[in-house]
């Protein structure tokens, strides 16, 4: 699905529905569960939660529900999920939900965060690849080869897009939580980013990879904000790179574009649906 696609805010689900302004059978979330912030999007009300990733599995107790990237404790975070976001939805809805997962997790963990969701009592879960949403966010020609480049407190991810679609990727679990106190936290994380390109570029045998690096890279995450570190990267690679416009929100608001799209689609316009995940 690319920008402008088939489906758009106005497109109606059916003979006499407008999704705007948003109803009880639309109401829609689009959720970011990062290691060290979890985001929400929710249809009508733009984002409205930006906040440390903590569950609370009892009194005085704090610890991360997600860890490089995984979800570690499902149960906590169904918790911290109802807690935070269960009194911002009408109770008489069952929300469409839209989340955002990297590209390497796998369907465990894609199991992982559906199962969590359901604290919400969504009539459907729907999984979107973070590079993908990213990609939408920034208005990317899906056309066309494309590197995204996510980096993220305790996960660096690199996919390859040809036409909208994962065809290869890189991960590992350092971010920039791992460099925050480091006095050169720019140019450890560009060498590990460029490292990863590089290995991706080299080991590809479509061309595509070098298409796409020669076109520019698309960064986003919160990696983004540091100081230099786009400088030293686009030395180091010796090629152009774009930023995606507000970066380190970039995957939220590209899955929040998924969801108004897919929740107009007649598949998701009955009642209550099983979770399905996105077309990769």
């Amino acid at each position: 699905m690319t920008a402008g696609g088939p489906f758009t805010d106005a497109a109606p689900s059916r003979a006499g529905h407008r999704p705007r302004p948003p109803c009880r059978q639309c109401c829609g979330v689009a959720l970011e569960l990062g290691s060290a912030r979890t985001r929400a999007w929710v249809a009508g009300q733009g984002m409205i939660l930006d906040v440390p990733t903590v569950t609370f599995p009892g009194p005085g107790v704090v610890h991360p529900g997600r860890r490089r990237g995984a979800i570690v404790d499902v149960a906590g975070t169904a918790r911290m999920l109802d807690r935070l976001l269960g009194p911002r939805l009408p109770r008489s809805t069952r929300p469409l939900v839209m989340v955002t997962t990297p590209v390497l997790d796998g369907p465990a963990h894609r199991e992982r965060a559906r199962t969590a969701v359901r604290a919400l009592r969504p009539r459907a879960v729907l999984t979107v690849p973070t590079s993908r949403a990213i990609a939408l966010a920034a208005d990317a020609d899906l056309a066309r080869p494309l590197l995204v480049v996510d980096m993220g407190a305790h996960l660096t991810e690199v996919v390859l897009l040809g036409e909208g679609s994962v065809v290869d990727a890189r991960c590992t679990a350092v971010g920039t939580a791992d460099h925050a106190h480091g006095t050169d936290a720019a140019q450890k994380i560009s060498e590990t980013v460029a490292l990863m390109i590089t290995s991706l570029v080299h080991q590809d045998s479509t061309g595509l990879a070098d298409d796409a690096l020669n076109r520019g890279a698309l960064l986003a995450g919160g990696g983004v904000l540091i100081p230099d570190l786009i400088h030293r990267l686009a030395d180091t690679l010796r090629a152009p790179l774009c930023v995606a416009p507000a970066p380190h929100t970039a995957a939220l608001r590209g899955a929040a574009r998924v969801l108004r799209a897919a929740h107009t689609h007649p598949s998701l316009c009955g009642t209550a649906l099983p979770s399905v995940a996105a077309p990769p």
